[in-house]
Protein backbone atom coordinates (compact mmCIF):
# COMPACT_ATOMS: atom_id res chain seq x y z
CA UNK A 1 0.00 0.00 0.00
CA UNK A 2 2.65 2.57 1.14
CA UNK A 3 4.53 1.55 -2.46
CA UNK A 4 1.34 2.28 -4.35
CA UNK A 5 0.77 5.49 -2.52
CA UNK A 6 4.64 6.89 -3.06
CA UNK A 7 3.96 5.71 -6.66
CA UNK A 8 1.31 7.83 -7.62
CA UNK A 9 2.79 10.46 -5.35
CA UNK A 10 6.19 10.17 -7.49
CA UNK A 11 3.53 10.01 -10.81
CA UNK A 12 2.09 13.05 -10.24
CA UNK A 13 5.20 15.35 -9.50
CA UNK A 14 6.13 13.70 -12.38
CA UNK A 15 3.05 15.22 -14.47
CA UNK A 16 3.94 18.34 -13.25
CA UNK A 17 7.13 18.84 -13.96
CA UNK A 18 6.09 17.34 -17.30
CA UNK A 19 3.50 19.58 -18.07
CA UNK A 20 5.51 22.41 -16.73
CA UNK A 21 8.25 21.58 -19.41
CA UNK A 22 5.57 21.37 -22.31
CA UNK A 23 4.99 25.24 -21.39
CA UNK A 24 8.43 25.56 -21.77
CA UNK A 25 8.88 24.08 -25.04
CA UNK A 26 6.52 26.89 -26.28
CA UNK A 27 7.74 29.65 -24.08
CA UNK A 28 8.91 31.62 -27.14
CA UNK A 29 6.36 31.12 -29.25
CA UNK A 30 3.30 32.13 -26.42
CA UNK A 31 5.71 35.35 -25.94
CA UNK A 32 6.05 36.15 -29.57
CA UNK A 33 2.14 35.60 -29.62
CA UNK A 34 1.31 38.07 -26.54
CA UNK A 35 3.94 40.50 -28.41
CA UNK A 36 2.30 40.20 -31.38
CA UNK A 37 -1.11 42.53 -30.10
CA UNK A 38 1.22 45.49 -29.64
CA UNK A 39 1.24 45.52 -33.24
CA UNK A 40 -3.02 45.96 -33.48
CA UNK A 41 -2.61 49.22 -31.61
CA UNK A 42 0.58 50.01 -33.31
CA UNK A 43 3.28 49.40 -31.17
CA UNK A 44 6.59 48.44 -33.13
CA UNK A 45 6.47 46.77 -36.28
CA UNK A 46 6.15 42.71 -36.95
CA UNK A 47 3.68 39.84 -37.55
CA UNK A 48 0.03 39.83 -36.36
CA UNK A 49 -1.39 37.41 -34.00
CA UNK A 50 -3.19 34.92 -36.57
CA UNK A 51 0.01 35.26 -38.61
CA UNK A 52 2.17 34.27 -35.72
CA UNK A 53 -0.17 31.22 -34.94
CA UNK A 54 -0.33 30.12 -38.48
CA UNK A 55 3.50 30.06 -38.42
CA UNK A 56 4.60 28.40 -35.52
CA UNK A 57 1.57 26.26 -35.56
CA UNK A 58 3.38 24.96 -39.59
CA UNK A 59 6.50 25.06 -37.88
CA UNK A 60 5.89 22.45 -35.12
CA UNK A 61 3.63 20.52 -36.76
CA UNK A 62 4.91 20.30 -40.31
CA UNK A 63 7.69 22.62 -41.09
CA UNK A 64 9.93 20.95 -38.34
CA UNK A 65 9.50 17.47 -39.44
CA UNK A 66 9.85 18.31 -43.37
CA UNK A 67 13.47 19.89 -42.35
CA UNK A 68 14.48 16.91 -40.44
CA UNK A 69 13.50 14.36 -43.00
CA UNK A 70 14.90 16.50 -46.25
CA UNK A 71 18.51 16.59 -43.77
CA UNK A 72 17.96 12.87 -43.83
CA UNK A 73 17.74 12.79 -47.35
CA UNK A 74 20.69 15.48 -48.39
CA UNK A 75 18.86 18.77 -48.09
CA UNK A 76 20.64 21.09 -47.27
CA UNK A 77 18.50 24.46 -47.62
CA UNK A 78 18.17 26.53 -45.26
CA UNK A 79 14.83 26.38 -42.71
CA UNK A 80 12.73 29.55 -41.56
CA UNK A 81 13.52 30.90 -38.29
CA UNK A 82 10.25 29.31 -36.74
CA UNK A 83 11.41 25.86 -38.26
CA UNK A 84 15.20 26.04 -36.31
CA UNK A 85 13.40 27.38 -33.31
CA UNK A 86 11.21 24.24 -33.12
CA UNK A 87 13.97 22.27 -34.14
CA UNK A 88 16.76 23.54 -31.92
CA UNK A 89 14.64 24.82 -28.88
CA UNK A 90 10.86 23.17 -28.67
CA UNK A 91 11.98 19.64 -29.67
CA UNK A 92 14.54 18.82 -27.70
CA UNK A 93 13.14 19.93 -24.51
CA UNK A 94 9.30 18.29 -25.38
CA UNK A 95 11.89 15.46 -26.01
CA UNK A 96 13.13 15.79 -22.18
CA UNK A 97 9.33 16.34 -21.39
CA UNK A 98 8.47 12.65 -22.20
CA UNK A 99 11.66 10.90 -20.95
CA UNK A 100 10.70 12.75 -17.71
CA UNK A 101 7.41 11.15 -17.54
CA UNK A 102 9.06 8.07 -17.22
CA UNK A 103 12.15 8.87 -14.48
CA UNK A 104 12.79 8.95 -11.10
CA UNK A 105 13.82 12.06 -9.70
CA UNK A 106 15.37 11.79 -6.55
CA UNK A 107 16.66 15.96 -6.57
CA UNK A 108 14.01 18.09 -7.73
CA UNK A 109 15.87 21.51 -7.69
CA UNK A 110 18.44 19.99 -9.14
CA UNK A 111 16.79 18.86 -12.12
CA UNK A 112 14.48 21.09 -12.87
CA UNK A 113 17.49 23.91 -12.65
CA UNK A 114 19.34 21.70 -14.93
CA UNK A 115 16.69 21.74 -17.67
CA UNK A 116 15.91 25.40 -17.13
CA UNK A 117 19.69 26.15 -17.71
CA UNK A 118 19.39 23.76 -20.95
CA UNK A 119 16.62 25.59 -21.90
CA UNK A 120 18.19 28.36 -22.06
CA UNK A 121 21.34 27.85 -23.44
CA UNK A 122 19.48 25.83 -26.36
CA UNK A 123 17.68 29.82 -26.80
CA UNK A 124 20.66 31.44 -27.54
CA UNK A 125 22.05 28.85 -29.79
CA UNK A 126 18.73 29.31 -31.82
CA UNK A 127 18.99 33.53 -31.11
CA UNK A 128 22.78 33.39 -33.06
CA UNK A 129 22.23 30.58 -35.79
CA UNK A 130 21.79 33.30 -38.21
CA UNK A 131 25.10 35.02 -36.79
CA UNK A 132 28.43 34.85 -38.73
CA UNK A 133 30.81 32.00 -37.36
CA UNK A 134 34.61 31.61 -37.31
CA UNK A 135 36.47 32.51 -40.68
CA UNK A 136 39.90 31.36 -39.68
CA UNK A 137 40.97 32.13 -36.60
CA UNK A 138 38.61 35.59 -36.61
CA UNK A 139 36.00 35.52 -34.32
CA UNK A 140 32.64 36.21 -35.94
CA UNK A 141 29.30 37.18 -34.47
CA UNK A 142 27.99 33.98 -32.99
CA UNK A 143 31.54 32.09 -32.45
CA UNK A 144 31.11 33.53 -28.52
CA UNK A 145 27.07 32.81 -28.47
CA UNK A 146 27.56 29.35 -29.95
CA UNK A 147 30.68 28.53 -27.81
CA UNK A 148 29.16 29.77 -24.45
CA UNK A 149 25.81 28.09 -25.48
CA UNK A 150 27.41 24.73 -25.87
CA UNK A 151 29.37 25.01 -22.41
CA UNK A 152 25.89 26.05 -21.02
CA UNK A 153 24.27 22.68 -22.38
CA UNK A 154 26.84 20.62 -20.85
CA UNK A 155 26.70 22.19 -17.37
CA UNK A 156 22.68 22.26 -17.60
CA UNK A 157 22.74 18.53 -18.12
CA UNK A 158 25.20 17.35 -15.74
CA UNK A 159 22.91 19.64 -13.03
CA UNK A 160 19.91 17.27 -14.70
CA UNK A 161 22.14 13.87 -14.06
CA UNK A 162 22.66 15.10 -10.71
CA UNK A 163 19.03 15.58 -9.97
CA UNK A 164 18.32 11.99 -11.08
CA UNK A 165 21.40 9.95 -9.38
CA UNK A 166 21.45 11.62 -6.10
CA UNK A 167 19.01 12.66 -3.40
CA UNK A 168 18.37 16.33 -2.98
CA UNK A 169 15.63 18.98 -2.16
CA UNK A 170 12.07 18.78 -3.83
CA UNK A 171 11.08 22.00 -5.58
CA UNK A 172 10.26 24.78 -3.36
CA UNK A 173 8.55 27.79 -3.16
CA UNK A 174 9.33 30.06 -6.40
CA UNK A 175 10.09 33.67 -6.11
CA UNK A 176 9.34 35.53 -9.27
CA UNK A 177 10.91 38.79 -8.12
CA UNK A 178 14.23 38.44 -9.22
CA UNK A 179 13.65 36.08 -12.40
CA UNK A 180 10.87 38.93 -13.34
CA UNK A 181 13.75 41.93 -13.68
CA UNK A 182 16.17 39.51 -15.19
CA UNK A 183 14.02 39.14 -17.97
CA UNK A 184 12.83 42.40 -18.03
CA UNK A 185 16.48 43.82 -17.99
CA UNK A 186 17.15 41.18 -21.30
CA UNK A 187 14.50 42.14 -22.52
CA UNK A 188 15.00 46.08 -22.32
CA UNK A 189 18.94 45.31 -23.47
CA UNK A 190 17.43 44.10 -26.48
CA UNK A 191 14.66 46.47 -27.86
CA UNK A 192 17.36 49.48 -26.26
CA UNK A 193 20.60 48.65 -27.51
CA UNK A 194 20.00 49.99 -31.37
CA UNK A 195 18.51 53.77 -30.35
CA UNK A 196 20.68 54.09 -26.99
CA UNK A 197 23.62 51.96 -27.79
CA UNK A 198 26.04 49.82 -25.34
CA UNK A 199 27.02 52.51 -22.70
CA UNK A 200 23.61 53.36 -21.96
CA UNK A 201 21.88 50.22 -22.47
CA UNK A 202 24.12 47.95 -20.33
CA UNK A 203 24.09 50.31 -17.48
CA UNK A 204 20.43 50.42 -17.03
CA UNK A 205 19.98 47.09 -17.72
CA UNK A 206 22.53 45.73 -15.13
CA UNK A 207 20.72 48.49 -12.85
CA UNK A 208 17.34 47.04 -13.47
CA UNK A 209 18.60 43.36 -13.00
CA UNK A 210 20.10 44.63 -9.75
CA UNK A 211 16.24 45.23 -8.61
CA UNK A 212 15.36 41.83 -8.48
CA UNK A 213 16.09 41.52 -4.85
CA UNK A 214 15.67 43.37 -1.40
CA UNK A 215 19.24 42.48 -1.06
CA UNK A 216 20.88 45.03 -3.00
CA UNK A 217 23.24 47.65 -2.08
CA UNK A 218 23.02 50.61 -4.56
CA UNK A 219 26.56 51.83 -3.88
CA UNK A 220 28.28 49.16 -4.48
CA UNK A 221 25.57 48.18 -7.08
CA UNK A 222 26.42 51.62 -8.72
CA UNK A 223 29.89 50.91 -9.10
CA UNK A 224 30.21 47.59 -10.20
CA UNK A 225 27.58 48.78 -13.02
CA UNK A 226 29.93 51.44 -14.11
CA UNK A 227 32.63 48.58 -14.14
CA UNK A 228 30.67 45.81 -16.28
CA UNK A 229 29.69 49.12 -18.68
CA UNK A 230 33.18 49.83 -19.19
CA UNK A 231 34.11 46.20 -19.59
CA UNK A 232 31.13 45.77 -22.12
CA UNK A 233 32.20 48.66 -24.00
CA UNK A 234 35.68 47.50 -25.02
CA UNK A 235 34.71 43.99 -24.98
CA UNK A 236 32.03 44.24 -28.03
CA UNK A 237 33.91 46.68 -30.24
CA UNK A 238 37.10 46.30 -29.89
CA UNK A 239 37.94 42.78 -28.67
CA UNK A 240 35.16 41.24 -30.48
CA UNK A 241 35.13 43.50 -33.20
CA UNK A 242 31.25 43.95 -33.50
CA UNK A 243 29.79 46.86 -35.14
CA UNK A 244 27.67 48.18 -31.77
CA UNK A 245 26.77 52.04 -31.25
CA UNK A 246 28.42 52.88 -27.96
CA UNK A 247 26.47 55.95 -27.90
CA UNK A 248 22.58 57.26 -28.23
CA UNK A 249 21.52 58.02 -31.63
CA UNK A 250 20.23 61.78 -31.07
CA UNK A 251 23.93 62.20 -29.66
CA UNK A 252 25.66 61.00 -32.51
CA UNK A 253 23.55 63.00 -35.06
Amino acid sequence: MADTMGHSATANRNTSVVISFCLLAIAPQIFEFIWSFGTIFGWGAGRGPAAVVISHATALLAGAPGALLGAVGGDTKKASSDVLLALIYSYPIFAVAILTFFMTIRSAQDYVGGIVLMALALFALWASSDLQGMRGFSFGAGTAPRMFGGLLVALGAGIALTGLLTDGPSMAHYAWRGPLFVMFSIVFFALAIRPLGVVVTAFASFMIAAMGTHETRWVEALIVGACLTLGCALLFPYVLGLPMPMFPRFLVQ
